[in-house]
């Protein structure tokens, strides 16, 4: 089909009167090449793109609260910390952990905590206001264990009432049931430095005699302190608070040296952590876990002038953003993601194969394969070539499915300036990917079967991560990389995916989304993954997920939902329109074959309408999930991306038609 041109100002101008069919797709076409150009500009020199993954305030709180504890705190700096707190402080006084969420219990006390340790007055209004929603919330007693343990290191929350990790859990061998390797990746990266940091118990005092006595409601008594019990006198929950006490006995022979296994654990945690710097941009390249090791190395004794701890030093210092009036902190680094992303919507809008850009990109993308077998080993240990890819620069300890997956998506795309090093590293990735599948027939990110939910009763899992399940979004992309395979309906693996995901369907038709924000993330995947591998559309159990997806189509053509959805689902598809969540319904209605239904065609017309004049889209809310209920990030990147993704795909809906 010929797109003639026509500026997309003119829908525009008359959202309410629809424009004939080739006006409308001159319109995308002009859209497309709008946001092309502006995706190119934004390419690094080394080939690659990267957008900034942006998250709430915690994580500068939590380096405000470091510095006190560390002693080296700088004014400036600190400064430009209490700016950017303030400048999130929601009208009510707390800090929510998403835009345009409640304020909530971790994030609010971490902030009016780093606020005192920076001097700021107690009765200034902000904070009195700040001080009020922390007490409704329930205050420190309320936050969850890994903030509890922070706020140990600076005396103001007792240790008595701090989850025990002990460092014997690496001692476990994998005969056990449940073992240290049954953990999530993420768990582990974060777990192993904070049971060093559990067992010397590094409590420095504060010089300015900070207290957080207010954010105490009920005082300090201990029915207030502790972790509840389980209102059932015999569960896991019950057991594990009573091995924790154990273990808190334990402790008390462990700070005398006459620990049988304690010196034996330490040793092993350190060197875990020493052998996983190698490679990686920090300890597992992301803030908490780098955090951790800094804190972990120091109450092992390092001096701050040793190498392995300035480099760690380095690599936290990397993630900030440092304005002349405010300062912000990544996660981590997203450039194999972003890039394998970007990519897929540039050639797919039609950018050729051997396009210079694309073919930077692709090279990029080659070098940065694993060929190291990393932990993934422990959980999966098959006799396979090692590949993979991850999220960050350098994590080499690491490979993920997920990221793996799109770079597959991706390097099929492009005409890479070596070929055969392409097809080898495809080849050996696209193995390496297939022997992730778990029992239940799905995939997760990093591990296989990391499942064993009663890890999730343990004192010290109120985040929400220990586990790594199979989930409907990565099994669906699989689902897409096989399709580009040629792979049957009836071969074991995919009909072992398609019995998983019809299972995991729920019943109003949508999916789950666990690594976007949510049922519209999770729906548009599994459709888009089921066309690509060549499912029948027309079946029942697919046009009720479509149905769905039109249920909730707001009034301005667009999708939104925010991250409540992950607290009660009666949020499901409500929150304000987003290019990023109107792109991926948009191309979950196009598997259905329709160019021409209302839905489908209202969407985009939304997306065309609020395009920018550079050919960016402008998006404030949150559609990336972290770990739900607990930690969210907001993708740059992908109000830029997807909805290229969704015009390139209607495009090719619309070829189809016509030819």
């Amino acid at each position: 089909m010929v797109f003639a041109p026509l500026d997309s100002n003119q829908i525009a101008e008359k959202p309410a009167s629809a424009p004939t069919l080739d006006a409308f797709h001159a319109a995308v076409a002009v859209a497309t090449r709008r946001s092309q150009d502006y995706l190119l500009s934004l390419q690094k020199p080394e080939g690659y793109w990267v957008g900034e993954l942006i998250v709430d305030v915690t994580l500068v709180a939590d380096m405000v609260a470091y510095h006190h504890w560390a002693g080296d705190t700088d004014p400036a700096w600190q400064r430009k910390a209490v700016n950017h707190i303030f400048s999130k402080q929601l009208p009510g006084g707390g800090w929510n952990i998403y835009f345009g969420g409640p304020a909530e219990v971790n994030a609010t006390v971490k902030a009016y905590l780093a606020l005192k340790l920076a001097g700021v007055s107690e009765t200034d209004p902000r904070m009195l206001r700040a001080r009020e929603v922390a007490q409704s919330l329930g205050g420190v007693p309320r936050m969850n264990t890994f903030s509890k343990l922070y706020l140990a290191l600076l005396g103001l929350f007792p240790w008595d009432y701090v989850p025990t990790i002990p460092a014997e859990v690496l001692l476990i061998g994998k005969w056990f049931h449940v073992n240290f390797w049954d953990m999530s990746n993420w768990s582990r990266a974060m777990i192993v430095p904070l049971s060093i940091i559990n067992h010397y118990k590094p409590t420095r005092q504060l010089n300015c005699n900070v207290r957080l006595d207010e954010l105490y409601p009920a005082g300090f008594h201990e029915r207030d302190l502790a972790l509840p019990p389980d209102p059932n006198r015999i569960s896991l929950r019950n057991f594990f608070l009573w091995l924790d006490r154990l273990h808190k006995f334990a402790e008390l022979f462990a700070q005398k040296g006459i620990h049988p296994f304690r010196k034996r654990a330490l040793k092993r945690a350190e060197q875990w952590m020493l052998e996983r710097f190698e490679g990686s941009d920090g300890l597992a390249a992301i803030f908490p876990a780098i955090l951790n090791s800094i804190i972990a190395l120091q109450s092992l004794g390092y001096p701050k002038d040793h190498p392995i701890l300035q480099r760690e030093l380095k690599e936290l210092k990397r993630l900030e953003h440092e304005t002349e009036d405010s300062l912000r902190i990544e996660p981590c680094f997203s450039p194999v993601w972003d890039t394998a992303i970007v990519t897929i919507c540039l050639a797919e809008s039609g950018l050729p194969a051997d396009h210079p850009r694309l073919r930077q990109a692709a090279d990029w993308l080659v070098s940065k394969e694993i060929r190291f077998r990393g932990d993934w080993y422990h959980k999966n240990p098959v006799d396979i070539e090692p590949s993979g890819w991850v999220f960050e620069y350098a994590n080499k300890w690491n490979p993920d499915v997920d990221d793996t997956a799109m770079v597959l998506l991706a390097l099929r795309l492009v005409q890479p300036s070596d070929p055969v090093r392409r097809d080898a590293a495809y080849r050996r990735g696209f193995n390496w990917m297939m022997a992730f599948q778990c029992k239940d027939g799905g995939w997760a990110a990093f591990d296989k079967d990391c499942t064993k939910g009663i890890l999730e009763k343990v004192p010290f899992a109120d985040h929400n991560a220990m586990l790594d399940p199979e989930c409907a979004d990565i099994t669906a992309r699989i689902l897409e990389v096989l399709g580009h395979e040629r792979y049957p309906l009836d071969h074991p693996q995919v009909k072992r995916a398609l019995d998983f995901l019809r299972g995991e369907q729920l019943p109003d038709g949508s999916w789950y989304g666990r690594w976007g924000v949510n049922y519209v993330y999770g729906t548009w995947q599994v459709l888009r993954g089921l066309k690509l591998i060549g499912h029948p559309m027309q079946e029942p159990w697919l046009l009720k997920a479509r149905d769905w997806l039109e249920s909730v189509q707001h009034s301005d053509g667009g999708w939104g939902e925010r991250c409540n959805t992950y607290d009660d689902t009666v949020f499901k598809g409500q929150g304000p329109s987003t290019a990023s969540q109107t792109a991926w319904a948009v191309m979950g209605l196009c598997t259905f074959g329709d160019q021409e239904r209302p839905s489908l065609r209202r969407g985009l017309e939304y997306l065309v309408r609020t395009q920018n004049a550079d050919g960016s889209w402008t998006e404030d809310e949150v559609t990336g999930t972290g770990f739900p209920k607990v930690f969210y990030l907001k993708y740059d990147m992908y109000r830029n991306a997807w909805p290229l993704l969704a015009l390139a795909t209607y495009r090719k809906l619309a070829d189809a038609v016509v030819g």
